[in-house]
């Protein structure tokens, strides 16, 4: 009889926990404040669109040395597909 009462007390005690997870879950707020959102817009945006084409003069410019190690597709996506990701592809105001 004790260890029924234990077992169903661990049980309860597992209730009550999961739910309170799942309350909490619902109350966090992941939307971006506009101030953020302005913070992207005109300042980071901008600058990602600087570093995409920073990123693909200097992709062209090692271009012979790639092509001589036949590295081609690491450095692409490091130095052209990450900053335009940043740039076009985020949702404003994400991190």
């Amino acid at each position: 009889m004790k260890t029924r009462a234990f077992f169903s007390g661990i049980v309860l005690a597992a209730a009550l926990a999961f739910s309170a997870q799942v309350q909490a879950e619902g109350v966090i707020d992941d939307t971006p404040s506009a101030e953020a959102m302005a913070f992207d817009l005109f300042i980071a945006r901008p600058l990602g669109l600087v570093g995409t084409i920073a990123g693909t003069v200097v992709y062209i410019v090692a271009l012979p040395i790639n092509l001589l190690t036949f590295n081609l597709v690491e450095p692409a996506r490091t130095l052209i597909l990450e900053p335009v990701k940043f740039t076009f592809v985020r949702e404003l105001g994400a991190d």
